[in-house]
């Protein structure tokens, strides 16, 4: 519809802001189809180590620089230790270390994923945050060809682009998993 198409509800003004409702929320969605619907998935690519991971746009709260950290006596290597984020604790976890391969050299390009979860507060430090990344549905990969790694047990899609499969690391079921959990020696 155009603007003059919405000229024609100026003697039905409530349809007519029900209609820019609409029209706004698509937009905000990044779709102009009836309804908002789009084929698009929205994630956060990252690093860890050598391998390129992405995550939903849900399940990442915010990105953040390395923070200071204060050590908790008894935890679990992994565990980096306890950062003061705005006022509120949150647990930082070296995902290198918690996927037995070694321990993150914090670097300037070091982040903090911080995992949007309503009751576990959960930072995952990685190697690098490369940005958000936008597939179609037609990307999508067969769980098959991410082939084995650490973090196989976390995966729960997959997508490729230009010959490069990248594997969605599920970041909610990664923080309910009883070894996540599980972080006192």
């Amino acid at each position: 519809m155009s603007a003059s198409d919405l000229r024609s509800w100026k003697d039905r003004p409530f349809e007519l802001l029900q209609e820019l409702e609409r029209r706004s929320r698509a937009a905000a969605m990044g779709s102009d189809t009836p309804g908002g619907i789009s084929d698009e998935w929205v994630g956060v690519a990252f690093r860890i180590g050598d391998h390129q991971l992405l995550a939903s746009r849900d399940e990442v709260r915010e990105v953040l620089p390395l923070p200071t950290t204060t050590r908790v006596p008894g935890a679990i290597y992994w565990i980096r230790g306890l950062a003061n984020v705005r006022g509120q604790l949150l647990p930082l976890t070296d995902m290198r270390a918690f996927l037995d391969t070694e321990t993150t050299r914090p670097t300037r390009t070091s982040r903090v994923l911080v995992v949007n979860h309503r009751l576990i507060p959960a930072g995952l430090i990685v190697d690098e945050v490369l940005g958000f990344r936008r597939f179609v549905d037609a990307e999508r990969a067969p769980l098959s060809e991410v082939g084995e790694s650490e973090f196989k047990a976390f995966v729960t899609g997959a997508f490729s682009r230009d010959g490069q499969v990248s594997p969605v690391l599920g970041l909610t079921e990664l923080v309910e998993s009883e070894r996540f959990l599980q972080a006192a020696e």
